[in-house]
């Protein structure tokens, strides 16, 4: 599990991206949340915990949650 903060978040249409403590920026979609973590209660500048996996554009964010 990496660890992050929210860089961009884009509520309109649902996704975001997370500055990994190591640099690398990562795309994230509202369905990539954790239940318990609500997308329009999500803030930039929040720490979140996140997983990582492979997509066609690119690795991305998945299991984001609070941390």
């Amino acid at each position: 599990m990496s660890t992050g903060t929210i860089k961009k978040l884009v509520h309109d249409r649902g996704f975001g991206f997370i500055t990994a403590e190591d640099g690398k920026e990562y795309f994230f979609h509202r369905s990539a949340l954790e239940a318990t973590t609500s997308f329009d209660s999500l803030a930039g500048g929040e720490q979140v915990t996140f997983d990582v996996e492979p997509s066609q554009r690119g690795p991305r964010a998945t299991r984001v949650r609070v941390a």
